[in-house]
């Protein structure tokens, strides 16, 4: 039996984290489902909510390539001067002010039998209680043969950088409920999450593996199979049932990003300096992020997702009255208004991000009918209804073929500098 909208919200607020004000759970329509509502006033720039993640997992690509994290909470175990180190290619790479880096090495744990990293003893415990136990692959945690070692490889033949979920996020669901007292509980949170019919289910996987999907879908399951079976939800090892699980983590998984040299940046931000010593330390964090931009490119943080109860109820605008964000560099999601909320509104957050909430209505509907499979209905995407049906790219193309200075688009491409 689904647990109740009550159930849900107490679960969130009483273990997963803590709400600052007071919202609930509401049906809003067949189409939109579940929203989440305030029911009291909310001014703009407070945190409405903080969630901690059923379950969370590093991508296994940026776990792959030394973006080193907790494995439980995905915490930045580098110091930031080995950050930046890493990011530039440059091993003397020294950052000004070190007493800024809140990384605490002498607290970091390891399992004492696969080795895998925790930032506290905290961390170590809760994963071993809530997954680890059925997850550890203890001596064989290099043997490609291990089927968890199988099944990660798989993965990552089939799922590419830029990441947007993982298949270590399934097994950490799986053996949460094999290690649970009671399996019940944890299957009718699981449940919550929006369903999608089976044409919707194939778009989704589709989106994420190619086009060559459903053999290495059948693959997958086969693997994940051997792994982790668990009679409790027998169902998820179904072909049907395993598509419905990959398509509930790829709709509903919340992207989560760490970094210690991003929150040693932030803290320089905040230190009171003399003019001229902001100027000379504001350069210095320019020329740095230009030198990672070089040897990098776009990948920074260390990344994962999370399914996250209360933030999955809440439902997408154009022009959102909040948004999400990780400032404490761990998976505890925060929700923060970015304007006064009034009782009985429904807090809305963006799928998009700010650059792609710019582009045209049509544009706007083609990503989130590709991502999200839904038609947005805000209030931006009501009052645009009149205009014509063409991407941002296309009216570019035609402003460009009209005369447009050749520096137009490098406006728009920077907007989210």
């Amino acid at each position: 039996m689904a647990a109740s909208m009550c159930d849900v919200f107490s679960f969130c607020v009483g273990v997963a984290g803590h709400a600052r004000f007071s919202v609930e759970v509401r049906f809003v329509s067949s189409a939109k489902g579940k929203g989440l509502f305030a029911t009291q006033l909310i001014r703009k720039g407070e945190t409405i909510f903080v969630e901690r993640p059923l379950v969370a997992a590093q991508f296994l690509w940026n776990a792959l390539y030394r973006y080193r994290a907790c494995d439980h909470c995905l915490r930045a175990l580098e110091k930031a001067e080995e950050n930046a180190q890493r990011l530039t290619g440059k091993p003397g790479q020294v950052l000004p002010h070190p007493e800024l880096c809140t990384v605490r090495k002498d607290l970091h744990q390891n399992c004492p039998h696969c080795q895998v990293m925790y930032c506290s003893a905290e961390c170590r415990l809760a994963a071993t209680e809530q997954y680890h136990q059925v997850l550890c692959p203890g001596p064989s945690q290099d043997d490609p043969l291990h089927p968890l070692n199988k099944l990660q490889e798989a993965w990552r033949s089939v799922h590419y950088p830029p990441e947007t979920a993982s298949i270590m996020l399934m097994a950490r669901m799986v053996a949460t409920v094999k290690q649970a007292k009671d399996k019940d509980r944890w299957i009718r949170l699981f449940s919550q999450f929006c369903n999608k019919t089976a044409n919707e289910e194939e778009e989704i996987v589709h989106k994420l593996l190619g086009d060559k999907f459903k053999g290495q879908l059948e693959l997958l399951r086969r693997l994940f199979t051997e792994a982790l079976y668990e009679e409790a939800v027998s169902q998820w090892f179904t072909p049907d049932g395993f598509r419905s699980l990959f398509a509930l983590v790829g709709t509903n998984g919340q992207g989560i990003g760490t970094s210690s040299l991003s929150q040693w940046v932030h803290a320089c931000d905040a230190l009171e300096l003399k003019s001229q010593d902001r100027e000379q330390l504001d350069a210095f964090i320019d020329q740095l992020y230009k030198d990672i931009e070089a040897a990098t490119g776009e990948f920074l943080n260390c990344e994962g997702s999370g399914l996250f109860v209360l933030q999955s109820c809440c439902n997408h605008s154009c022009v959102p009255n909040a948004e999400t964000s990780f400032p404490e560099n761990n998976f505890l999601l925060h929700v923060t208004a970015l304007e006064d909320i009034k009782p009985g509104e429904e807090i809305c957050i963006s799928y998009l991000d700010c650059c792609q909430r710019e582009r045209s209505r049509h544009s706007r509907h083609k990503i989130l009918r590709e991502n999200y499979l839904f038609v947005c209905s805000c209030p931006k995407c009501l009052a645009e209804a009149d205009e014509p049906n063409v991407t941002s790219e296309e009216e570019e193309e035609e402003e460009e073929e009209e005369g447009e200075p050749e520096d137009a688009e490098l406006g728009d491409e920077m907007t989210d500098v």
